[in-house]
């Protein structure tokens, strides 16, 4: 049975346990996390009676999501089916994620007009007006990370009613702020596109990638801004209260390389996405400490996954950091060649399956996506799966 339609700031308010799904940055591999969504839909939908009315929004409370993981998470929690979020994607990748030569950088905004259309016919309201943040059509709470770049940090935005900056009567109401420049902003990647400009108020501020931010996976500041007294939503914790599925968008191969090779371009273009890979790591792991983790693969070869099964939770306690605050699962496909050969897909090339912002192997991600998402089961979900009838 899916849930009523009550006005947001009540169902959040609602007691109970609540759910949170988290979505990396990744540029058009998100559509390897839109196949792994598909999958996680069908099983839950299987799970409610089969009713194809059945979205991700109906199970989920809070949805969160950087960059192209921003894309998704909005259209989540707007209530589309993953069907129509994948199709989206396909219809306008070569406008969203076609990188630009280097000889035409100074032509970006042709590019920044493009993208900027798609998004926005596709947050429209039917009547053709923009949604905004406090829309009423979004149906489950909406966290996007963006990086305010004339500030110089982090900009966690939600339409969570209760928060400081989204009173109705302070100037500046973010609740105000068109969907689709928050998106936008989200998935500015500097060097691929442009910066968004966006009016708060009085105020004007440059804004860019959320990935450029050590919350490119934003599932640990998804579970800060549901729990925190100062986030104003102050959530209840526990493994048995509070759920966080987080979705990544493919863990890259680092290939091994000698000191000799490593010169002033290598490190231009490998740097930046080696330290978004070693945060958006960090975030997972913090996870799986404070967390119960049910389902993740191996974080290394010291560490292993930190999945705790149920018996070794009945003999170990409280454990050392106290009792767990939430239930959580990784899905996080591997692009290495051993990590697709272990998924089947020994035709598929790791170095076209990395790509962030080519469209010619979609084909080869959804495949990938695919292939990861048939690992799904809802006992990941432990006390949140469905089928349980205690």
């Amino acid at each position: 049975m899916l849930r009523d339609r009550a006005p947001l700031a009540e169902q959040i308010r609602r007691p109970g346990p609540k759910r949170m799904l988290s979505l990396d940055g990744g540029g058009i591999r998100g559509l390897i996390a839109l196949e792994i969504l598909g999958r996680l839909e069908e099983l839950l939908r299987a799970a409610h009676g089969g009713d194809p009315a059945f979205v991700l929004a109906d199970y989920f409370d809070y949805v969160a999501g950087t960059s192209t993981g921003a894309i998704i998470a909005t259209c989540v929690a707007l209530g589309l089916p993953v069907e129509v979020i994948r199709n989206f994607y396909l219809a306008g990748s070569e406008a969203m994620f076609k990188r630009a030569p280097w000889f035409k950088l100074f032509y970006s905004r042709l590019l920044d007009d493009a993208i900027s259309a798609q998004l926005r016919r596709q947050l429209q309201h039917s009547d053709g007006r923009d949604r905004t943040l406090g829309h009423e059509d979004i149906r489950t709470l909406l966290l996007v990370v963006m990086r305010n770049a004339t500030t110089d940090s982090p900009w966690p935005i939600s339409n969570n009613p209760f928060a400081k900056y989204n009173a109705r009567e302070i100037d500046g109401c973010n609740l105000d702020i068109p969907l689709w420049q928050i998106i936008r902003a989200s998935t500015a990647a500097p060097t691929y596109f442009p910066a968004q400009e966006i009016t708060v108020g009085t105020k004007a501020f440059t804004f860019v990638d959320g990935a450029v931010t050590v919350y490119n996976n934003p599932a640990l500041v998804l579970f800060l801004m549901a729990t925190l007294p100062e986030y104003r939503l102050e959530w209840e914790v526990g493994e048995d209260k509070l759920l966080l599925v987080s979705v990544g968008t493919g863990v890259i191969d680092t290939r091994a390389i000698s000191a000799s090779q490593m010169t002033l371009l290598y490190n231009l273009k490998s740097v930046p996405s080696a330290l978004i890979a070693a945060a958006l790591n960090e975030q997972d792991l913090l996870c799986r400490v404070f967390g119960r983790c049910r389902f993740g693969d191996p974080l290394d070869s010291e560490l292993e996954d930190l999945i705790v099964s149920d018996e070794a939770a009945a003999n170990s306690g409280l454990g050392q950091f106290g009792p767990k605050k939430f239930t959580y699962v990784r899905y996080n496909a591997p692009l290495s060649r051993a990590g697709l050969d272990a998924l089947g897909l020994q035709r598929v090339r790791p170095e076209d399956v990395q790509r962030l912002a080519s469209s010619r192997f979609m084909p080869e991600l959804m495949a990938v996506g695919k292939a990861y998402a048939a690992r799904l089961d809802l006992a990941h979900l432990g006390p949140f799966d469905p089928r349980r009838t205690t």
